[in-house]
């Protein structure tokens, strides 16, 4: 069956990761098409610096409203669905979703499913601070009756920082992935059965040779997950 369905793609949060959400859907719709097959798809990129900011600020309602601008304008062009490239930003889910008349596929959701699907229920969450600080991702997991560890609150800092000064800007340096595995470690000895990589980021810097747990790579489970939809 051919992909029916076009994907809207809210993308530069950041560009770095946006490009793999491009990568996988072009590369999962080929998989399953063959030949010269690639994914319908409409990507709308915002400007990192302008959304960095609101975050810094805490202003989460303009940043909402950058947005829902976004996913007006991808759901005008043609999108059958919305998805959000990025996990910290579904801190604005809401907003998304009441702007637009078609469905946003929510990158927990998909992530939990694929937990889920592991038997696992007690996981780590590596994510910017704003994910693993607040509570519109964690507790989202936790309804569909997952147990979510965060690292202390030194490693979070590590963790952020790594992210917002070297993988959002194309850097990749090894004592970094040294450091990641260290809190991996350290989350497994408190119990996770599993690790959500919850930055689209961090799929540059670790993976499942780090880790002696599952892990749990949100960008490509989004982007499958995505890819599914588009062929539902």
């Amino acid at each position: 069956m051919e992909q029916t369905r076009t994907i809207g793609l809210i993308g530069g949060m950041s560009w770095e990761s946006s490009i793999e959400y491009y990568r996988l859907t072009n590369e999962l719709v080929a998989r399953r098409l063959g030949g010269f097959h690639s994914a319908r798809s409409i990507l709308h990129s915002v400007d990192f610096a302008e959304i960095e900011r609101l975050q810094v600020t805490g202003d989460w309602a303009a940043a909402g409203r950058v947005l829902a601008d976004a996913a007006r304008a991808v759901e005008l062009a043609g999108a059958d669905f919305v998805v959000l490239c990025t996990n910290t930003m579904h801190k604005v889910a809401a907003d998304i979703e009441a702007a637009v008349s078609i469905p946003l596929l929510h990158i927990a959701d998909a992530t939990a499913d694929a937990v889920q699907a592991q038997q696992l229920t007690t996981v780590g969450l590596l994510a910017t601070a704003f994910t693993m600080e607040q509570t519109f991702y964690r507790e989202r997991l936790e309804r569909r009756g997952l147990r979510v560890l965060v690292p202390g609150e030194e490693d979070r800092r590590v963790v952020h920082r790594v992210i917002y000064e070297e993988l959002v800007l194309g850097e990749v340096r090894d004592a970094s992935r040294r450091e990641y595995r260290r809190i991996m470690s350290r989350l497994v000895a408190d119990g996770a059965e599993g690790i959500i990589l919850g930055c689209t980021e961090i799929e540059l810097l670790v993976g499942q040779a780090d880790s002696s747990v599952p892990v749990f790579p949100t960008t490509r489970i989004h982007a499958e997950a995505a890819v599914d939809a588009a062929f539902a």
